[in-house]
């Protein structure tokens, strides 16, 4: 059994050293770039997915707070604060009007 073995790493010694070895001629090869190139675009996918995961993630969460907000005014018997009503009774007058909206105010002509 001992021979065995000594005769077949004797072969293989003597098959590897006929050929010279050159760093340089290998590559991947054309395979190895559709891997590399399917695994690069598989990372861009799924940074998309992240992204697009997380900012739902944060608006599911600023939504439930300003529900939570509203419904504590509600039951504390305040009225919640409109975001874009104005902050001085005299700033609603310096707000220009919408187009759909009726005119109203001390300026409009009948």
């Amino acid at each position: 059994m001992h021979t065995t073995i000594l005769e077949l790493v004797t072969r293989f010694a003597q098959a590897s050293t006929d050929k010279e070895f050159d760093p340089d001629t290998v590559t991947p090869g054309i395979w190895g770039f559709v891997a590399t190139a399917l695994v690069a675009v598989a990372v861009v996918f799924l940074g998309f997915d992240m992204v697009r995961r997380i900012r739902r993630t944060n608006y599911k969460a600023e939504i439930s707070e300003r529900l939570e907000a509203e419904l504590a005014a509600r039951n504390a018997g305040e009225q919640p604060a409109a975001p874009d009503a104005p902050a001085t009774p005299g700033a609603a007058s310096a707000r220009p009007a919408e187009p759909d909206a009726p005119a109203s105010g001390p300026d409009t002509k009948p």
